[in-house]
């Protein structure tokens, strides 16, 4: 087998690239990827780009987390404890319980007011309706002498000898005063054949009269007026015994 002339001792020694024009020889050479300025080393570019692009997500998150954080803690401080938030609901529920109760108390006040005014108006009302009767009872008690005697002068008053018409200006005269009396509620009763009321009658005699029980009314002689219920003034009468 015959030597590689390649590798022994007398083999021609391999011919290194030159380097282009201007470039530093030996020791004096940047490293890959690093370029010289000024007398100093920077790196290039690229990869100063690739190293500077995991600092700033880094700061970009620390920033979003900080104002996550900041978010989160502005919004706890605006909630309200629960002991402050019961003390509100039971602040508030005690106004509410006060207003309710005023509330109430002005509703009753003004209820019984209305009451009042109600009792009032039936009172006046009715005080007004006694006057009104006291009143016409007194102007019938002062009238009624004169109805009376007008009915007396009829009754004896001789009709046929009546040539000038002053019986019925007597008759004319009776009847409006008695019309006067019924337009205020006063009206005349005769109770003639009714059983005597003590309470309506004023017996002046009592007889025996055949065919009659006792305690009828026989005979009228004063007619009696009143006003609804109340009497002006009884009837008087003869009273069957």
């Amino acid at each position: 087998m015959s030597p590689d002339p390649t590798n022994g001792p007398g083999a021609p020694e391999a011919e290194l690239p030159e380097a282009p024009p201007g470039a530093e020889e030996g020791h004096d050479a940047p490293a890959p990827g690093q370029t010289r300025q000024g007398g100093r080393e920077t790196a290039a570019p690229e990869v100063a780009a690739e190293t500077a692009a995991p600092e700033v997500a880094a700061e970009v998150a620390a920033d979003v987390a900080a104002d996550e954080g900041a978010d989160l803690a502005s919004g706890r401080a605006s909630e309200p404890e629960p002991a402050e938030a019961f003390a509100e609901a039971g602040a508030e529920l005690e106004a509410l319980t006060a207003r309710a109760a005023q509330a109430d108390e002005y509703l009753a006040l003004a209820q019984r007011t209305q009451a009042d005014f109600e009792n009032f108006r039936r009172r006046a009302a009715r005080d007004a309706a006694l006057a009104r009767e006291r009143g016409a009872s007194k102007l019938a008690t002062a009238l009624l002498p004169a109805v009376d005697n007008l009915e007396r002068a009829l009754a004896h008053a001789p009709e046929a000898d009546d040539d000038g018409g002053f019986v019925a200006g007597i008759k004319h005269v009776h009847s409006d005063l008695i019309a006067a009396l019924k337009t205020a509620g006063i009206e005349r009763y005769s109770p003639e054949g009714e059983a005597f009321d003590p309470q309506l009658h004023e017996a002046v005699a009592q007889q025996p009269v055949e065919g009659t029980e006792p305690g009828t009314v026989v005979e009228v002689f004063q007619r009696g007026y009143r006003m609804g219920e109340t009497v002006v003034r009884p009837a008087r009468v003869v009273v069957a015994g």
